[in-house]
């Protein structure tokens, strides 16, 4: 479906959203492909704050399929859409950053050029400031932005295990286990599952059998999950991985 300039702005969102609704993520890159890129973004951008669950996930997905794509062929353009994600969490912004560390994760899933450039940002959100001269972190504060940005971590590490490990994710990642909050604890868990990370796992058996719920986005859906469940995927992913 190519929308027309008469049709502008409004109509384009209104279909994007649609087709976000419906899950239509082979519709929404065929629709990026015919109609002005920056309309689409712009409607992406501003499903990020949907109240409906599966349109801000979607649109989470939505970038990862249109931006690499983006990247192939003018990389400037798809470093705008990540400077946009990155300017959003930034506390001069003025905004929140909502969906921002997620897109930037679906991204760099899938275009190893902006992965190169600029996952040492997203680690660095997991980053508290050092010594004056290690001043290099820009530390999340809010749990609801560290839930997002926990799950891509985990959401690279289901693309890039290798890569992740080599940023030192696992001894980041760890410290999340502590937090007073259970998606974060919980998204925790599942990254280290995914990460492998052996070093922990006395850490993750002390969750099996609590029953605090987690929501997950995981297969494609959004998951309401007991902790002690994810503790102990994560400990079988672990034990299957050491006798593989």
């Amino acid at each position: 479906m190519i929308i027309h300039k008469k049709e502008s702005r409004r109509e384009i969102k209104r279909h994007i959203l649609k087709l976000l609704e419906q899950g239509s993520l082979d519709e929404i890159y065929h629709f990026f492909e015919n109609n002005p890129e920056h309309l689409v973004l712009n409607a992406l951008f501003g499903a990020l704050c949907n109240p409906v669950e599966t349109i801000r996930w979607n649109s989470i997905r939505g970038f990862g399929l249109v931006v690499p794509p983006l990247a192939k062929i003018n990389i400037e353009n798809a470093r705008v859409v990540m400077r946009r994600f990155l300017w959003s969490l930034n506390d001069e912004s003025g905004g929140i950053g909502w969906g921002a560390p997620e897109s930037l994760a679906e991204i760099m899933c899938h275009c190893g050029q902006l992965r190169h450039e600029y996952l040492h940002i997203l680690i660095s959100y997991m980053c508290r400031d050092g010594e004056e001269i290690f001043q290099d972190g820009n530390y999340l504060e809010l749990p609801m932005l560290q839930r997002g940005l926990i799950w891509g971590v985990g959401r690279l590490a289901q693309y890039h295990r290798e890569e992740m490990v080599e940023q030192n994710s696992v001894e980041k990642v760890v410290c999340y286990l502590s937090s007073s909050d259970m998606n974060v604890a919980g998204l925790a868990i599942w990254t280290l599952g995914l990460l492998n990370a052996q070093s922990t796992l006395g850490k993750i058996e002390a969750f099996v059998g609590r029953n605090d719920l987690v929501l997950i986005y995981r297969d494609n859906f959004l998951h309401e999950v007991e902790i002690g469940r994810l503790a102990e995927e994560a400990l079988r992913s672990m034990s299957a991985a050491d006798l593989s």
